[in-house]
């Protein structure tokens, strides 16, 4: 019999539980980006170490906490949270020395998830409200050249060996670190930032100190860019697009916690592409009679719904999650007082094109915040932002992450933090997005087919992703280049000739999948196994089911790998 898996509330032993929490204060003392996500007093004026000899400690420290598992387990398999803990905790280990053999650090460039762009977040994150918090920050500051220079030597070893990222991915990060530089009046986004001690204030010392450090910065970065453009990009000519077969195995364990099936899953997502064409058609008419989808988001993007203005967007998502938080709590979800706090922000110049949304500190003194990029728009139409905010907010990922705050001291830090898997956590974002369609929420035509476009584009990821990667056939059915094989290029035409999204959004992203193998796919695949959880629990539970409790309970379980979450959902 499996384990009652009903409760938040964990029983028994908890030492596999307490060698995972041990796991995470030993890599935030590595990784004190980590530390400030979580709001932990660890190395707050400290950076990574980006160079091979950073990765090479990270992967000792990953070899002995699998040792340590090993001996917590030789009692026996655990049961309840535990075994949960362990099984998780087993794979993720596992998975980064994968990737780490793999030699995927070596070539690791990204508009959204490489490690300078972490370091630059990483500010975003940290308190600022006294003169200790600027130190600090100033400290920190000064620590980017040398954060720089370790990723640099990096990319060299790389180069060395033959793992260079893809010339796309290059040109991008190359013009994302020029947009960093002209911000602020050309005098760099650091500039910009320490400006913000002028509301403290902070002493004239550590003011000084600030924009020597803020220059400092600015200047190695500049520095980065010139030996990306002067010395790397011209090594990536001939650099195929895609990361191959082995690679992408890899990069798909890490980003949904399961082997997957490319074949299976790339025939699968080309199903829900044709699924959703035809939805899309049918909505698109009620939208402007006789118009084709794209033709309906077009007139939706002229004559919908607009608010102008940065400041009026802003306030305009803060109201909309605000309400979402009014309307399901009590209803559909329990929300503590701390969880009903997220704020709606601005992402600075230079982000990628997509939204995306960090999660509260452990404290909650940091809330949870949604992030848009405006980049360079001041007229807003909102028919594409409804579904998206409940993706990025509530119910999506701030009910999820906030959740697991509130009980990771019951399970463990670990399994509620940096444990997530982007399949349990994109995927319950998604399915988020489906649950308040199902609930009424998306009853206006512009809305919904802004919903339906948002399904599409991950249904297409699924297909471009794999596709990119392994180079398949396209199939013969599609209206695009059937019975050629995918590029970069086609890919973009793709999305161009299905999405709502603009061409500038449509070129992030597809730099984006580039150069992460697999984390485009972790959506779909992740909302199927949500959704499939969820029918087997009502199947299970008959007329009992309670559709809230199971929200919370699947809420308070942390974080699943995908190899397991469809089964651990059903016996919730």
């Amino acid at each position: 019999m499996p384990d009652d898996t009903r409760s938040a509330a964990p029983s028994g032993p908890r030492t596999i539980r307490d060698v995972a929490d041990s796991y995470v204060l030993a890599l935030a003392e590595l990784q004190p980006v980590l530390a400030t996500r979580l709001g932990l007093d660890i190395a707050a004026d400290q950076l990574p170490d980006l160079s091979p000899a950073g990765q090479d400690a990270r992967d000792e420290l990953d070899r002995r906490t699998l040792a340590r598992l090993d001996e917590a387990e030789r009692g026996g398999e655990p049961a309840g949270d535990e075994r949960r803990c362990a099984r998780l905790l087993r794979e993720r280990l596992s998975s980064n020395l994968a990737e780490s053999e793999s030699g995927a650090d070596l070539c690791d460039m990204s508009n959204v998830f490489g490690p300078v762009q972490a370091v630059r977040g990483s500010f975003l994150m940290m308190p600022a409200a006294t003169e200790h918090d600027w130190a600090n920050i100033a400290g920190r500051m000064g620590r980017v050249r040398q954060a720089v220079d370790g990723y640099r030597a990096t990319l060299t070893e790389g180069l060395r060996r033959g793992l260079v990222a893809a010339p796309l991915q290059a040109q991008t990060f190359i013009g994302q670190l020029d947009q960093w530089a002209a911000a602020t009046d050309g005098r760099g986004w650091a500039a910009g930032f320490v400006a913000g001690a002028a509301s403290v204030p902070v002493s004239p010392p550590l003011q000084a100190r600030l924009e020597a450090a803020a220059q400092d910065a600015t200047a190695a970065l500049a520095g980065l860019r010139d030996w990306l453009a002067g010395t790397y990009l011209p090594r990536t000519a001939g650099v195929r697009d895609g990361a191959g077969a082995e690679r992408y195995r890899v990069g798909a364990r890490s980003w949904t916690g399961a082997d997957i099936d490319p074949a299976e899953t790339y025939a699968w997502g080309w199903s829900q592409y044709l699924e959703l064409r035809e939805e899309m058609r049918r909505q698109a008419g009620l939208v402007r009679p006789g118009a084709s989808a794209v033709e309906a988001m077009r007139h939706l993007d002229e004559h919908g719904e607009v608010v102008d203005g940065e400041e009026g967007i802003r306030q305009w998502l803060q109201q909309m999650t605000d309400t979402a938080v009014d309307d399901l709590d009590g209803t559909h979800f329990d929300l503590t007082a701390r969880m009903r706090v997220v704020e709606a922000r601005l992402a600075p110049a230079g982000s990628a094109a997509a939204p995306y949304y960090t999660p509260p500190s452990q404290d909650f003194s940091r809330p949870g915040r949604t992030w848009l990029p405006t980049l360079g728009r001041t007229r807003f139409p909102v028919w594409d932002l409804v579904s998206t905010w409940y993706h990025e907010g509530v119910p999506g990922h701030h009910l999820q992450y906030a959740q697991w705050t509130e009980v990771s001291s019951q399970l463990s830090m670990y399994q509620t933090s940096i444990g997530g898997v982007s399949a349990c956590t994109e995927g319950w974002a998604l399915y988020a997005e489906r649950l308040m369609d199902e609930l009424g929420y998306l009853s206006d035509p512009g809305a919904r087919l802004g919903y339906l476009d948002a399904q599409m584009l991950r249904a297409m990821r699924v297909v471009a992703d794999i596709g990119m990667h392994l180079e398949l056939v396209i199939p013969a059915d599609s209206p695009l280049a059937p019975g050629q094989r995918w590029t970069a290029a086609l890919g973009r035409e793709f999305f161009i000739m299905h999405s709502g999204r603009n061409e500038a959004f449509i070129d992030s992203e597809i730099v984006r999948y580039l150069s992460a193998p697999g984390q485009a796919i972790s959506y779909k695949v992740g909302e199927r196994a949500w959704l499939e959880g969820r029918r087997a629990a009502r199947a299970a539970r008959g007329s009992d089911f309670d559709l809230k409790a199971w929200h919370m309970a699947a809420l308070s379980a942390g974080s699943l790998g995908l190899a397991d979450l469809a089964e651990e959902l059903a016996l919730l």
